[in-house]
C-alpha cells in the first residue's frame, strides 16, 4: 500500500500529461513531445533519477509515446484532407535517416546541452509563430533538386535529439515555405511517425546496459511512463485535430507560439 501511495502522484502526472499531449498533438501536429519531455524530466527528478540521464530518458520515452500519438493524430487530420502525401514521399526518407542519427548522437551529449538545445529551438519557433509574420516567407514553394532533403534531414535529427514530433520544427518551416498552416499541421502529424520510430529505436540501442537506468527502463525508454502516457495521447489526439480545424490561421499560430514560450522558459530555467 505504501508503495502504491508513493507512486500515485507519478501515475496521475503521467495520465494528465498524456491527455494534454494528445490534445496538443491533434491541435498543432507536434506529437506531444513538447509537453511530455519537460513534465517527465521533472517527474523523474522528483523520484531521484540520476540527473545525468534524466533528460535522455524523458526524450526517449517521449519518442516512444509519439509513435502511437502520431498514428492517431494523422488519421484525424487525413479525414479532414489535411495530410500532403506527396510531401511525405519527398521529405519522409530524409526525416527518417536524420531521426535515427540524431537519437544516436544524443546519447553522447550531456543532459544540460540537450536541455539548452530544446529551449533554444522552442523559443525560436515561439517567436516566429506569435509575431505577426504570416506574410513573411523564405521561398515561394518547397525546395527542389539536391537541396530538397536538407530541411527534412535537419528537422528529423534535431527533433529526435530533443524528443519532439515533427510539428514543432516542420510546421513553422513549411509555413516559411509558403505552405498553408492547416496542411502543415496535418502533414507534420505523420512526420512524427518518421521521427519517433527510428528515434526511439536509436535510444533503446544506445541505452541498453547503462547502469544508471531506473527500474522499468528498456534502454533509455521508460516503460512505465510509456504505458501511462500513450493511451491518453491516442484517445485525446482526435479531439485536438477537431479543435484545430475550427480555428483560423492566426488563432492556431498564436496558440502554438504562446505554448512554446512557456516550454522554452521552463527548460532555460532547468539549464541555469
Amino acid at each position: 500500500m505504501d508503495m502504491l501511495l508513493a507512486i500515485l502522484p507519478f501515475v496521475v502526472m503521467m495520465i494528465v500529461t498524456g491527455a494534454v499531449a494528445g490534445i496538443l498533438a491533434g491541435l498543432l501536429g507536434v506529437g506531444g513531445g513538447i509537453v511530455i519531455v519537460p513534465v517527465l524530466d521533472f517527474a523523474l527528478g522528483v523520484y531521484g533519477v540520476d540527473n545525468s540521464i534524466r533528460l535522455h530518458i524523458a526524450v526517449a520515452t517521449s519518442l516512444a509515446c509519439i509513435i502511437l500519438t502520431s498514428i492517431s493524430s494523422t488519421k484525424a487530420h487525413h479525414a479532414k484532407g489535411a495530410v500532403d502525401f506527396n510531401l511525405i514521399k519527398v521529405w519522409g526518407p530524409a526525416i527518417l535517416v536524420g531521426a535515427f542519427l540524431g537519437a544516436i548522437a544524443a546519447s553522447y551529449v550531456e543532459s544540460q546541452v540537450l536541455s539548452l538545445l530544446f529551449a533554444t529551438v522552442a523559443l525560436m519557433v515561439a517567436i516566429k509563430m506569435t509575431l505577426p509574420l504570416d506574410h513573411i516567407s523564405l521561398t515561394n514553394d518547397l525546395p527542389k533538386g539536391f537541396t530538397a532533403p536538407i530541411a527534412p534531414f535537419v528537422i528529423g535529427g534535431l527533433s529526435s535529439m530533443i524528443g519532439i514530433g515533427g510539428g514543432t520544427l516542420s510546421v513553422p518551416t513549411l509555413t516559411l515555405m509558403n505552405q498553408p498552416i492547416h496542411r502543415a499541421v496535418g502533414t507534420a502529424a505523420l512526420f512524427g511517425l518518421f521521427i519517433s520510430l527510428p528515434g526511439a529505436i536509436g535510444f533503446i540501442i544506445s541505452g541498453i546496459g547503462d547502469p544508471r537506468l531506473p527500474l522499468g527502463n528498456f534502454g533509455y525508454v521508460n516503460l512505465i511512463g510509456f504505458a501511462l502516457i500513450s493511451p491518453m495521447t491516442v484517445l485525446m489526439a482526435p479531439l485536438g485535430a477537431k479543435i484545430a480545424h475550427n480555428l483560423n490561421k492566426r488563432q492556431l499560430s498564436l496558440i502554438f507560439g504562446s505554448f512554446l514560450f512557456i516550454v522554452a522558459t521552463r527548460m532555460i530555467y532547468r539549464t541555469l
